[in-house]
């Protein structure tokens, strides 16, 4: 692994950040303003780093760090996986907890549910934010949201699918929740209930009742009349309490 840790020290949001890169990947690790919890606890913004930032400010005050790798327009491919890979192997080696909490954002939703599926003893429990579950949702657009006809046919050129591979596939998030719920992880959804881009009822409301009855542990935190934006929580407090609390 050609890794130029520790990089660039640079400021980011009153925070000391390293940007540097794995195998000519960008990368970040963002240092809390407190000394290390003892665990090297880590938040690891999959997608969107920087974006709506409340519960990493949060994170980081409270001793804990923040990663993120490029994964950007993959879609969960095999590709994704090997980048998320390489961030985790470099996370390890540095001494961090052997166990993280992935979030996913929006699209990031796809990253963080399959790479801790292929790795549930990796993760301590998953934070979801307004998450496409399901990528026939969105960018496929095939059910009741508009889609995206550029990224959808991103998302078909990264997975090497015809459409109609794409609508058979069954490694979505919404069909793969079984390893997960046997591993007994624990999940976070926030989700808009007026979601317009990504509609909950194709994605959280079917993920909340299939890992339901699988047995699962899983949060749904609604915002009434929210739609895609904002992310996040203003006041972080309950997406910090649940974090904490499975650790």
């Amino acid at each position: 692994m050609n890794c130029t840790f520790p990089g660039e020290i640079v400021d980011w949001n009153g925070f000391e950040c390293h940007e540097f890169t794995i195998d000519g990947l960008k990368c970040h690790l963002v240092k809390p303003s407190v000394p290390a919890d003892e665990k090297k606890n880590w938040f690891w913004r999959v997608h969107f780093f920087g974006a709506f930032p409340d519960a990493d400010f949060a994170l980081l005050k409270l001793g804990w760090h923040v990663v993120n790798i490029e994964v950007y327009e993959l879609y969960a491919n095999d590709e994704c996986m090997r980048r998320m890979d390489l961030l985790y192997n470099f996370m390890i080696s540095q001494g961090f907890n052997k166990k993280c909490v992935p979030v996913g954002y929006s699209r990031g939703g796809l990253d963080v549910y399959r790479w801790a599926t292929l790795n549930p003893d990796k993760v301590s429990c998953l934070y979801l934010d307004n998450p496409v579950c399901d990528f026939k949702s969105w960018p496929g657009g095939k059910g009741v949201g508009p889609g995206a006809a550029k990224e959808w046919q991103t998302c078909l050129d990264m997975w090497n699918f015809s459409e109609a591979e794409a609508m058979a596939f069954k490694g979505n998030p919404v069909d793969s929740l079984e390893t997960l719920a046997a591993n007994r992880i624990p999940i976070l959804h926030l989700c808009g209930d007026a979601d317009e881009v990504v509609p909950a009822g194709e994605n959280t409301v079917i993920v909340e009742e299939r890992y339901r009855k699988l047995g699962g542990e899983i949060e749904v935190i609604w915002k009434p009349g929210a739609k895609h934006h904002p992310h996040c929580l203003s006041d972080p407090s309950p997406i910090v309490d649940f974090v904490m609390k499975h650790q």
